[in-house]
């Protein structure tokens, strides 16, 4: 089974990598594009969990590892 995880800036803070890829963009001329947010996305693989062993798993290390909970949401899902 495998958990997908996206962590990205709460709305509230400023994403300035966001904001260079935006600039890039639009120099580029795709004008189309009206913001950008910039985060991370991870992939575990994990083994000998049931499905709520791992969302229970997944969460935590979510909360304590992969994101900055004052400044960063994050979702999963998993995968079997």
């Amino acid at each position: 089974m495998k958990a997908h995880i996206w962590v990205m800036p709460k709305l509230t803070v400023l994403d300035p990598q966001g904001k260079t890829i935006h600039n890039a963009l639009s120099s580029l001329g795709y004008k189309t594009v009206q913001s950008v947010r910039q985060g991370k996305f991870f992939v575990l693989e994990l083994e000998g969990l049931t499905r709520a062993e791992a969302e229970t798993q997944v969460g935590k290390i979510s909360r304590d590892v992969l994101a900055n909970l004052v400044i960063e949401d994050f979702r999963f899902e998993i995968i079997e």
